[in-house]
């Protein structure tokens, strides 16, 4: 029989390629192998690369690069976007074994054995649907529940690295949530690609894919991930009646001017995406919504840009991130004309992040006083105390401090806010004096 063998997987890039590290983890798991923390000890190390910007697929270069300096005994297989775009520049990388393609990825776990060791048998299997709880996250897991995007924005690559949309059936993602529920996991994350096109490919949606999770497991919080505006309609926030569903938006903005989003081939206007907000922040009282902007889109002028400044001034959110563009080979917008300047950019990017830090010290100025339901997550010593981080329902960065003696990793309690600290986070009442 086969050995028992040692798996180091590494990421590069989104939470949905977290949440396939993920799933890898619980496959090796449940074929009797280790996942191990080091890539010194591992007999094949995993890379799952990211190619979203140039910058990341450079990235993704040195990345594999250096594990190989650190491990060059193992057996090297890369993934992800990178391995998927690049296929040939990735095989021929020094010390790459295997290269196996996005379309690929479900059967990741079968092809690294196999190429391990053909016929290889280990020597202890796990129970089928045994979950480990693993170092990097106890608290929350990211569920991949669809790959592929159909939308054709075009700063956006991943259309092609990731290809036609597939949905997972609801009956497997309701398992696996049970699954990571029973081992202990208090929450999970729904994420994919285009996660708002979940089930056009099996006759379903999102919605239905949600309301059986709520009706159909008991993990204490379900969230979702980014989800494109257009894809939402005004009943789709009724959903959130059930407090299970976690009240935060990640809803991509990337521009406030209309006329960039017609560069980019974005399908909701300023006015729409106005519309949508309202209207969910009226359903969801909580709600915390966050977004994407692009700075410096080819083109941008001036004036474009003050209109982004203003528009998301007068949407108001709770984050932003903030990416400066960055040609991307193989996009409508590399051949675009008109590109911006690099300090340019730089000086409107940095007006953006000073708003967008204002705003956001002005939604947490907003929950002092109120009470919270979080989950806690692994503390910092400090002398006699700890420091615990952790993150609302709506996604509000916690801190809280409890006498060494108490524990509460992954654990959700009752806090009143307090105050926010000069790193942008609120500051609870110790669940030990509730």
């Amino acid at each position: 029989m086969g050995a028992n063998k040692a798996i180091y997987l590494s990421t590069l890039g989104c939470r949905l390629n977290e949440a396939e590290l993920a799933q890898w983890r619980r496959g090796f798991f449940s074929a009797g192998h280790r996942v191990v923390d080091c890539p010194e000890d591992a007999d094949a190390v995993v890379v799952n690369s990211c190619a979203v910007t140039s910058s990341a697929t450079r990235k993704s270069k040195r990345l594999i690069r250096k594990i190989h300096r650190t491990s060059p005994s193992a057996h090297l297989v890369v993934t992800g976007c990178f391995a998927s775009l690049q296929p040939n520049m990735a095989a021929q990388m020094l010390g790459v074994d295997l290269v196996i393609d996005n379309q690929d990825k479900d059967q990741l776990v079968n092809r690294v054995l196999c190429h391990l060791d053909a016929g290889l048998s280990p020597t202890a299997g796990a129970e089928p649907h045994a979950v480990p709880m693993y170092r990097q996250c106890k608290t929350r897991a990211f569920v991949k529940v669809q790959d592929g995007c159909r939308n054709q924005c075009t700063f956006c690559i991943v259309t092609i690295a990731r290809g036609q949309e597939r949905s997972r059936t609801i009956d497997s993602i309701v398992s696996e949530v049970q699954s990571l529920n029973e081992a202990g996991y208090n929450e999970v994350v729904l994420t994919g690609v285009h996660l708002g096109g979940y089930g056009s490919d099996i006759n379903s949606s999102l919605p239905e894919l949600i309301q059986t999770l709520l009706s159909h497991t008991s993990i204490p919080r379900i969230r979702l991930g980014s989800l494109e505006p257009w894809d939402l309609s005004a009943d789709f926030f009724t959903l959130w009646d059930n407090p299970r569903l976690c009240a935060h938006l990640h809803l991509p903005l990337q521009s406030g001017c209309d006329a960039t989003l017609h560069r980019m081939a974005r399908r909701c206007s300023t006015d729409e995406y106005e519309k949508l907000t309202s209207i969910a922040r009226d359903t969801i009282p909580t709600l915390n919504i966050t977004t994407d902007l692009i700075v410096g889109f080819p083109g941008e002028s001036e004036d474009e840009f003050a209109q982004t400044h203003a528009f998301i001034q007068r949407i108001g959110f709770g984050h932003i991130h903030l990416f400066s563009y960055s040609p991307r080979e193989g996009t409508p917008a590399y051949r675009m004309r008109g590109a911006v300047p690099k300090d340019i950019t730089r000086d409107r990017s940095m007006t953006l992040r000073a708003t967008a830090d204002t705003m956001k010290q002005h939604r947490l100025l907003q929950e002092v006083g109120k009470i919270h339901r979080v989950l806690w997550e692994r503390p910092t010593q400090l002398l006699d105390r700890y420091i615990w981080k952790g993150y609302t329902a709506n996604y509000l960065p916690t801190t809280t401090t409890t006498p060494r003696d108490v524990e509460i990793n992954n654990q959700i309690t009752t806090v009143q806010i307090k105050g926010i600290n000069d790193t942008f986070q609120l500051c609870g009442e110790s669940p030990a004096q509730n």
